[in-house]
């Protein structure tokens, strides 16, 4: 905070930004729509290809992810100048924070003081932590500290902080009244941070698959790589981040010279301005989406119509450029892979799957846990409203940030170890990495518990009593659990495949130079062009690339793993089944 630009945008600079964000836009869209073609010539080519014998051995649950509710009295930095004001702040579900005056406004459905989206954020508990960072964004020169009146305020130590900070969002600084308070609303606040940054990657439709495909590739020609951190969001905030990255050293430079406080209370001063060309440049980003919209429900429709139609044909011809490339790119790629890729592969693995092990023990210990805890209480009182409590509070295992921390902390514990691993492939994506171990422990956690109600819920009857109910209950439990370890293997072997490629294919790729960059020109208009979009030349390259590395990828994950973990056996699958058969019986 401090003192601020009297207007924080003024007309020429909206117009300027405009302008900035409709050249973004015409830059990405085209590459976008390439994109959607090749990401369902893939969609229809998996359709048509050999399942797994094994395949999700869970039921998955029909709730989508979301964000428990919370809420409570917490002590806000706000106004000009800053002071430390009690507000009633309410987590809604969707990841998005809203603080009111008081809580009565918030029961009469008032509007909230203030509301943000928490993408992007970085939550920290140090107020020491946080004056290091003010320091850090804007250093002092010698005395300026001892001016800072307006922030003075921030000096005061502070009890159970909570300060959000953001690269180019306002900083929010809040204060729970007890540890205990302080603990529920940092987990309650990581999750929402989580579930915000991971909507695109969550998804499995064509359409997102190639929007996060054009933004990796919308940034390898600006020359960034290995940056799968840049795709935490929705769409538009995406967009919006790669734009205000793109313009945050002008920017910063441009708000420090128009800014008359110093040190600290100008690193406020400057988030704040950042915040006002954020927004404006997601309120345009996200215009320039939504009228895309008809356009792109439009093209995938045709897409669709066409790649069904001609898949044999485009496949064919899609199979002759990747030989053609291969034959092109094989021997500096293999001279890449050789020198580079194979001394670190199996360290990398290691710490993967140390990594997701861990974690999906984790998931593994808490969900006996619940079920034996469940069982107790079955046996203990089979009608009670406590047994119902019980039930539903087991159904509520996935989004309880308390019980599933011990899961997510796995998926942090190796973080720094691996980073330093992959550091030498300019790999900067290790938030996603982490996160995508979070959600797959909620996932799976999530599928275990719906897959342990519908099967306890067909095999509990009335005309049981306490003993037999509770015999059943065990049966459940245990085909569960065999589930479980099916579904776990399948998960680690995924997992750790697929963050091998995002670790050394933006390297790779990078390596090779300018030999898989020729992009084939877009043709717009009729049908035929459909299939010349799925087939450009980078998109090609890629999965040539892809494919090579997957060799040396497998070969290795198997002689560790060993080629049993990739799929069940048809004899292991009749198993599950005859168990499930007799179960029911």
């Amino acid at each position: 905070m401090g003192v601020r630009p009297s207007s924080p945008l003024d007309k020429r600079q909206q117009q300027q930004l405009r302008g900035q964000v409709d050249g973004l836009l015409r830059a990405f869209l085209p590459c976008y729509r390439r994109q959607l073609a090749a990401a369902m010539l893939r969609q229809i080519s998996r359709e048509l290809e050999p399942q797994e014998p094994a395949g999700c051995q869970l039921s998955h649950t029909k709730k989508l992810p979301r964000v428990r509710e919370h809420q409570g009295p917490l002590t806000l930095l706000w106004g000009h100048p800053p002071q430390w004001q009690p507000t009633f702040c309410v987590l809604r579900g969707d990841g998005r924070l809203e603080w009111f005056n008081r809580k009565e406004e918030y029961e009469s459905g008032g509007r909230p003081l203030g509301s943000s989206a928490l993408t992007g954020y970085t939550l920290l508990t140090s107020q020491r932590e946080y004056l290091c960072l003010l320091d850090d964004l804007c250093p002092s020169s010698s005395g300026d500290l001892a001016q800072e009146e307006p922030l003075r305020v921030l000096e005061e130590p502070v009890n159970f902080p909570l300060f959000l900070v953001h690269p180019f969002r306002a900083h929010l600084c809040f204060c729970a009244h007890t540890r205990g308070a302080q603990r529920a609303w940092r987990l309650g606040l990581q999750g929402a941070i989580r579930l915000r940054a991971t909507v695109l990657q969550r998804s499995r439709v064509p359409a997102a698959c190639a929007f996060l495909d054009t933004v990796r590739l919308y940034r390898r020609r600006r020359g960034f790589a290995g940056g799968d951190d840049a795709t935490l969001g929705s769409d538009a905030e995406v967009l919006s981040a790669e734009l205000m990255r793109e313009l945050l050293p002008a920017l910063r430079a441009q708000t420090l010279r128009s800014l008359r406080c110093t040190g600290r209370a100008r690193a406020r001063a400057c988030s704040e301005f950042l915040d006002a060309v954020h927004a404006a440049i997601l309120a345009r980003v996200s215009a320039g989406l939504r009228a895309f919209q008809p356009e792109k429900d439009a093209l995938l429709a045709k897409l669709e119509r066409t790649v069904r139609a001609e898949l044999e044909q485009i496949l064919q011809q899609r199979a002759q450029r990747a030989r053609r490339l291969e034959a092109e790119i094989r021997d500096p790629l293999e001279a890449c892979l050789c020198s580079m890729v194979d001394p670190q592969l199996s360290q990398i693995i290691h710490a993967l799957l140390s990594l997701v092990e861990a974690t999906l023990q984790a998931v593994r210990t808490l969900l006996i846990r619940g079920m034996d805890r469940l069982s107790h209480h079955l046996r203990k009182n089979p009608s009670g409203t406590r047994l119902r409590r019980e039930v539903y509070e087991f159904g509520e295992i996935p989004w309880d940030p308390e019980l599933m921390q011990a899961c997510y902390r796995e998926a942090e514990r190796n973080r720094s170890h691996l980073a330093q691993l992959a550091e030498p492939f300019g790999f900067l994506g290790m938030q996603s990495l982490v996160f995508g171990a979070q959600d797959l422990a909620q996932q799976l956690m999530a599928a275990a518990v719906t897959t342990f109600l519908q099967l306890a819920d067909k095999c509990l009857t009335s005309t049981l009593d306490c003993d037999q109910a509770a015999e059943q209950l065990e049966k459940v439990r245990g085909l569960v659990l065999k589930k479980l370890t099916s579904d776990s293997e399948t998960s680690r072997w995924r997992f750790t495949r697929d963050w091998l490629l995002g670790i050394f294919c933006p390297f790779v790729w990078s390596q090779l130079g300018v030999s898989c960059n020729s992009e084939q020109p877009e043709v717009d208009g009729d049908i035929l062009a459909v299939g010349s979009q799925a087939l450009a030349t980078e998109g090609v390259c890629r999965d040539v690339i892809q494919g090579l590395l997957l060799q040396r990828v497998d070969r290795e994950l198997n002689k560790i793993l060993g080629a049993s973990d990739r799929t069940r056996s048809p004899a292991e699958d009749q198993e599950g089944a005859c168990d499930s058969h007799h179960l029911h019986r």
